[in-house]
């Protein structure tokens, strides 16, 4: 529990550093050095598209024999961090079972990753299959999702890994400060339903979050990093990893779920089923759900409208996930922290089908 309130603390000093990041992009003018740095530490060589470049460039390889990789470089300081942390955590999930996740793939000398003057990055393999946001969501769908979720959290808690306190503005500590960024909502009801969030998180969630079970998370199961496959659900992109509450990555997750005014959890049932047929949920983690859920709706809202501003010609792609999280808020809204737990407690209480 002290350990928890440490991190706490830790996350909400982090605050301007983990802002600071976010607020800062790479000038994609930069040469694109992937095909070399590929060749040089990895004796690879193939084509080369840059896919993004945001925080950092992530570039398609396809090789010759028709394999394909993620390549992931930046030139800021502190995404050595970053780096370190999900190389990591990729290769700690090697071999856990229930869901899929990349490989990162071993430098020419053996190292997860690499670094040289001015860059740092790494390779992963390329997972095929479909981002969630374009899959059906059927209730079957969204019961492996929760299941699958709930063996990636099984499996994280045996990675030991670095730079897990890293400044992220993502991390729990830090939402309470989010609310320094309700200048840039529109007025209406979007900021009427973050405010009245935010201020039950901090009045009513943020004093018991240390109570909860803490370890690494994934901390950003959004449905374009959750992926059907072949092989199940799999799971990627960790940058935004971290040490936290386990039962932030259901809450984040079925977050992402909340569609339909007629149901209790608006949708999000079937996750949360799943999630807790495999790891149940403590009573503080049912209490709490579904004010947590609403807290981080609020807080990609208030995030990524910032950001918004910062970055006008690119407010498109920041608030890809934006309108599903105001609808989302907007129908868990109604809920006060009892009704919530019992419509978790009805969630999680229901029978589900057996897996054959």
């Amino acid at each position: 529990m002290d350990a928890a309130r440490d991190r706490l603390s830790g996350a909400a000093a982090g605050f301007p550093a983990a802002a600071a990041m976010l607020a800062m992009r790479p000038d994609p003018s930069e040469p694109d050095m992937s095909a070399a740095l590929l060749e040089r530490h990895y004796g690879l060589t193939g084509s080369v598209a840059t896919l993004s470049f945001e925080v950092e460039r992530t570039a398609k390889v396809n090789l010759p024999q028709g394999r394909g990789l993620i390549l992931k470089t930046s030139t800021r300081p502190e995404a050595l961090d970053s780096f370190r942390f999900q190389t990591g955590v990729m290769a700690g999930l090697q071999g856990a079972a229930g869901f899929a996740a990349p490989q990162v793939i071993r430098t020419s000398s053996g190292a997860l990753m690499f670094e040289e003057e001015g860059v740092c990055g790494y390779v992963q393999s390329r997972i095929e299959g479909d981002p969630l946001h374009k899959a059906t969501t059927t209730p079957d769908m969204l019961l492996q999702t929760g299941r699958a979720l709930a063996h990636l959290d099984l499996a994280l808690a045996q990675v030991d890994v670095h730079a897990v306190d890293r400044p992220v503005l993502w991390h729990i500590g830090c939402w309470s400060r989010l609310t320094e960024f309700e200048q840039y909502l529109p007025s209406g009801s979007v900021a009427d339903n973050v405010r009245a969030a935010m201020a039950e998180y901090v009045a009513r969630i943020e004093p018991q979050i240390a109570d909860l079970a803490w370890q690494v998370t994934h901390n950003d199961p959004s449905p374009h990093n959750m992926m059907v496959t072949g092989q199940g659900i799999a799971f990627i992109d960790f940058g935004d990893g971290c040490w936290s509450p386990r039962v932030q990555d259901v809450a984040i997750a079925a977050g992402h779920m909340v569609t339909d005014p007629a149901l209790p959890l608006g949708g999000a049932e079937r996750l949360i089923a799943g999630y807790a047929s495999v790891v149940p949920l403590s009573a503080l983690e049912a209490r709490l759900l579904v004010g947590l859920m609403k807290a981080r709706q609020s807080a990609l809202i208030l995030v990524n409208y910032w950001r918004s501003h910062l970055f006008p010609a690119d407010a498109q792609y920041i608030k890809k996930n934006v309108a599903r999280a105001e609808r989302g808020l907007s129908i868990l809204a109604a809920l006060d922290m009892a009704a919530g737990e019992a419509a978790v407690l009805a969630a999680t209480s229901s029978p589900q089908p057996i897996e054959t």
